[in-house]
């Protein structure tokens, strides 16, 4: 079945990306977690608005990508998350939550959808979390989650 993403899938392809796939996989994952549409022949309008959008945000240089992934790298990224008194946190940490404290740190404004979270964040402590900036570059972060 031809598919067309609407965002990011990890060992798929990138938003806008018109791939084929399983029909299961694509009615019973893709389709329900809103992360593609069927294709049609009225769908290149969709995939153009997409790839248009994803420029927009996107950071467009290779060379940018890197300066920003090594100010990523450097750094800690403080996390301040609802914990117990044994540290265990109440949920776990979102990537979301990450987004908004590497932006409070003064980083840049990342898209919580090219962040990923290998294990879930449940305790507190020191943590990382990779994050996508170009199709060449990925950053790794190490959080420093607190209780808050």
């Amino acid at each position: 079945m031809k598919v067309i993403l609407t965002h990011e899938v990890s060992n798929l392809g990138t938003a806008g990306d018109v791939v084929d796939v399983k029909d299961g996989y694509a009615r019973n994952f893709l389709f329900r977690r809103g992360l593609a549409t069927a294709w049609t022949k009225g769908g290149q309008k969709q995939v153009d608005s997409i790839a248009k959008g994803r420029e927009v945000r996107a950071i467009n240089s290779l060379e940018e990508a890197k300066s920003v992934k090594g100010n990523l790298e450097n750094g800690t990224v403080k996390v301040v998350a609802h914990a117990g008194d044994s540290g265990r946190l109440f949920g776990a940490v979102s990537t979301a939550d990450v987004a908004e404290a590497v932006k409070a740190a003064g980083g840049p404004d990342l898209d919580k959808r090219k962040i990923e979270i290998t294990t879930p964040i449940k305790v507190v402590g020191t943590h990382e979390a990779l994050v996508r900036l170009h199709p060449e570059v990925q950053a790794t972060v190490k959080l420093d989650v607190v209780a808050g």
